[in-house]
């Protein structure tokens, strides 16, 4: 235990350089490796808020607070958060100065990949068993927190990124399976639990969020009773389906008004609204002001 302990103190102190070393300044640094990310906050600021893909991240200083599958969760340094499915998040981070910025480091999760690797490990009865949040928060062990040293360190040799980021991040997914996080990760992706069929169903709502949802359609289409798709989905992301559709169909056309400079009229009809008054009433109890008032 004392190693261990000692091992993640050096883990800590080296990744803590190293992300000051490429942040000087507050900000988020999308790397040269795909998915992957650093953090540097100075200033709590206003809760931020994204829908966010399924990611691990680490806490290498400071503390942060986020709301997402129904509930709030705080993971301060060297915890570890893993969000296993495609959610809204509210966070803010807590107290940071210059002097102590928060730092953090993350990596999109690759879905596909989890799915081939726990389908090549050995049978966990625990992976099928008990339903679960989508969210989950534990202890870093050193093995993680080396291969994030590791993708920073490679970050430094960019001839090399090619061909060594995928397999770094073979190991990293691996890692995980196996770690504190494990379960809720085999779970989601492992064919026949519960949790993959709920997944299933989120997976559609994502890829068709413009379209009319039916529920008991959805639910016969994944193999699931109209109440079991519910009760899974609501414990996996905090929403109900028809919920997670309407933040969905929000958020995207917040990034259409955003970034493509779409006018609110017309966003809200290209995520599937037909009716802006709902669109406009919506879109200020997510987001906190009218669409035009946002942007601005």
């Amino acid at each position: 235990m004392t190693d261990d302990l000692e091992r993640t103190s050096r883990l800590n102190a080296r990744i803590r350089e190293k992300i000051l070393q490429h942040l000087p300044h507050p900000g988020i640094l999308p790397t040269a490796i795909e998915g992957f990310r650093l953090a540097r906050r100075e200033e709590t600021g206003t809760p931020e808020k994204c829908f966010e893909k399924p990611l691990v991240g680490l806490v290498v200083q400071g503390t942060k607070h986020s709301y997402m599958a129904g509930r709030e969760y705080v993971y301060s340094t060297n915890q570890s958060i893993v969000a296993a499915v495609d959610m809204p998040i509210a966070s803010y981070v807590e107290a940071p100065t210059p002097e102590h910025p928060f730092l953090f480091c993350y990596c999109y999760l690759d879905k596909a990949l989890l799915a081939s690797l726990a389908a090549e490990m050995p049978h966990d009865a625990e992976a099928g068993g008990g339903e679960l949040s989508g969210v989950s928060i534990a202890g870093t062990p050193p093995d993680i927190m080396e291969m994030f040293l590791r993708l920073i360190e490679l970050l430094e040799k960019p001839e090399q990124i090619a061909l060594r980021a995928p397999m770094m991040l073979r190991e990293l997914h691996y890692l995980l399976l196996i770690s504190p996080h494990g379960r809720i990760l085999r779970q989601m992706n492992t064919p026949g639990t519960q949790n993959h069929q709920a997944v299933q169903a989120l997976n559609w709502i994502r890829q068709n969020y413009k379209s009319t949802l039916r529920i008991a359609t959805l639910a016969r289409q994944v193999n699931m009773s109209t109440a079991n798709l519910h009760r899974c989905f609501k414990l996996l992301t905090g929403l109900s389906p028809l919920q997670y559709q309407k933040q969905l169909r929000l958020y995207e056309a917040q990034r259409l008004m955003l970034f493509e400079n779409e006018r609110a009229s017309a966003a809200a009809f290209k995520v599937g609204y037909e009716s802006i008054t709902q669109f406009n009433r919506e879109y200020k109890r997510v987001f906190g002001e009218p669409p035009l008032r946002d942007m601005h």
